[in-house]
């Protein structure tokens, strides 16, 4: 759900993923399985980099259902805690992989194992979105339902594993 109070940009999702917290980890942090699922709106990764630590880098790039480069994302990694949170500045680019520090935002994964412990409760925090969304007036609608794609996209990738 996006929330707009005060001119403040949030979007804020949960759900429950059929997979342990490990798994859920991994598969935002480990290239090939990010590559399989991380895109929305028809954009779909054909290079992904990650250095896995922090103050690494976290890199996507995309091309739409077009074939066309429509950019993608030049993260850092400012928090990792094994199995239970990531915390990235997230950093939008288009073709040019340019982006604009002034549209920087913050995205916040955080894992915990459902009390069986065969799936993880996955809340995704994506904050500081107001900048991004000036510029880029559209952008204010799709957020929401493009991590719902993206997380549709995770929960299928972790069941054909």
């Amino acid at each position: 759900m996006t929330s707009m109070t005060e001119n403040a940009v949030v979007v804020r999702q949960e759900r429950t993923i059929p997979a342990p917290p490990h798994r859920v980890y991994r598969a935002w942090l480990d290239p090939a399985i990010v590559q399989q699922w991380f895109g929305a709106n028809g954009n779909t990764p054909t290079r992904v980099e990650i250095d896995e630590r922090v103050g690494g880098r976290h890199a996507t790039w995309q091309v739409g259902p077009d074939g066309e480069n429509t950019g993608g994302f030049e993260c850092e990694l400012l928090e990792l805690v094994p199995d239970e949170r990531i915390v990235l500045l997230w950093r939008f680019c288009g073709p040019d992989r340019n982006p604009d520090p002034a549209h920087d935002s913050r995205l916040t994964v955080t894992l915990a194992p459902t009390p069986d412990g065969t799936a993880t409760d996955l809340t995704l925090v994506h904050e500081r979105l107001e900048a991004i969304a000036a510029a880029v007036p559209a952008y204010r609608d799709a957020f929401d339902p493009a991590w719902r794609q993206a997380l549709d996209r995770l929960v299928a990738t972790l069941a054909a594993e």
